[in-house]
């Protein structure tokens, strides 16, 4: 029988190993508010580069002010979960705000987007069906289908033949439903979904089309209403996950909205619905304001498409390789896990904020660093980062 110790020793020697091999992550406590540029806990300001703070809301002060209220309003939280006396007003103000902007029938929020993807598919799904996803789904979906006992067919990222073909093999198997599930923006990538090939597979087929669209809502499409506005889809999208943690203000929660008969169904079977505290009031209050500030105005998601736009030729005309396409998400491609820590270690030195992706989270052998534009970054920022991309390139030489 092994000793703790010697249990504990296999922990220590597997992160001793990920160190070895370049993949450790570590943490750069910054002691700001999150924004376009941060203060570290040394006092030195970096321009940062790799937060989700797609609009530039973290630190917005309407927001900020809004869940001021709502804390001398509806208090510090409900300590409960929603069926029981966890549901305030603004908890069902929320889901309707959510409903109205992504234009469907109903929302029902969740403590985060992992939680909304957790909690559906063994929902809605049994042995006798099958769900269909993309092979560079994010973990939370992948986690889900683990949960669920449907027949599982993966197809090649955003490849609809391959899809065709496993809508085909699930209906050779007998699915009396059939799911497809994938991504809005493979957010590792910056690709966007051809959504519009998923629908019409799915009409084809008799399926159902579900969609997280986490790094999307807010700021992709003309309205910022996400990859279904983006790809000419709106109403043909069964179901849509997503975050309040990236774009829509980046504090937390999640939340699925779409057909009112699964939306109902979540409500009543739906595990971290039914054993998760409530969305936090204050969340939800400034949440409210958030849809309010998009509902008014473009002019948010508008600057961080020309900022995006502005970025992603520079790097272009100065030899960096990046993955092409419109997302503010913008890997520039290192390949090396070594190298790309070498590269964001030079980086955070000369003042921009980012961090090196590598395996598990990216594949082996496709390590980058994964820049995201923000709407309160200015084409200054943009010249700036690349001036340090390109100084950090030839200093590596590589």
């Amino acid at each position: 029988m092994a000793r703790k110790d010697d249990i504990l020793s296999i922990y220590t020697k597997e992160v001793e190993d990920i160190k070895e091999a370049g993949l450790f992550k570590g943490e750069a406590p910054f002691v700001s508010p999150q924004g376009a540029k941060v203060i570290m806990e040394d006092g030195r300001e970096l321009l940062c580069m790799c937060a989700n703070n797609y609009l530039g809301l973290g630190d917005n002060p309407r927001l900020i002010e809004a869940a001021k209220k709502t804390y001398d309003e509806k208090g510090y939280g409900v300590a409960s979960v929603r069926f029981i006396c966890g549901t305030q007003d603004i908890h069902k103000k929320l889901e309707k705000k959510i409903s109205d902007f992504l234009g469907t029938d109903d929302t029902i929020l969740y403590s985060s987007c992992f939680d909304a993807n957790g909690g559906l598919f063994e929902t809605i799904l049994t042995a006798d069906d099958a769900v269909i996803s993309d092979e560079l789904n994010h973990a939370s979906i992948i986690d889900g289908v683990r949960l669920c006992k449907a027949k599982r067919f993966r197809y090649k990222n955003n490849n609809m033949e391959d899809l065709e073909a496993q809508l085909k093999a699930a209906d050779e198997a007998g699915a009396r439903v059939k799911l497809i599930a994938t991504d809005g923006v493979f957010s590792m990538d910056g690709i966007i979904c051809n959504l519009k090939g998923v629908c019409d597979l799915a009409d084809k087929y008799n399926a159902l089309v579900m969609v997280d669209d986490s790094h999307a809502v807010g700021f992709v499409g003309a309205h910022g209403r996400g990859t279904a506005e983006h790809c000419g889809v709106e109403g043909r999208v069964d179901i849509i996950t997503g975050t309040l943690g990236k774009a829509l203000g980046g504090a937390s929660g999640g939340y699925t909205s779409g057909r009112k008969e699964i939306i109902d169904l979540l409500r009543q079977r739906s595990r971290p619905y039914l054993f998760s505290n409530s969305l936090a009031p204050a969340i939800a209050g400034a949440s409210i304001e958030m849809f309010n500030m998009l509902e008014e105005s473009t002019e948010l998601r508008d600057h961080l498409e020309e900022v995006t736009a502005y970025y992603r030729q520079q790097l272009v005309d100065n030899g960096f390789d990046i993955i092409p396409g419109t997302h503010p998400c913008v890997p520039v491609m290192l390949y090396d896990e070594r190298l790309a820590g070498e590269y964001a270690k030079k980086m955070m030195e000369k003042g921009v904020y980012v961090v090196a992706f590598s395996y598990p989270v990216v594949p082996k052998g496709r390590a980058r660093i994964r820049t995201q534009v923000c709407a309160s970054h200015t084409k200054e920022d943009i010249d700036f980062i690349v001036k340090c991309f390109k100084e950090t390139r030839d200093e590596i030489g590589k």
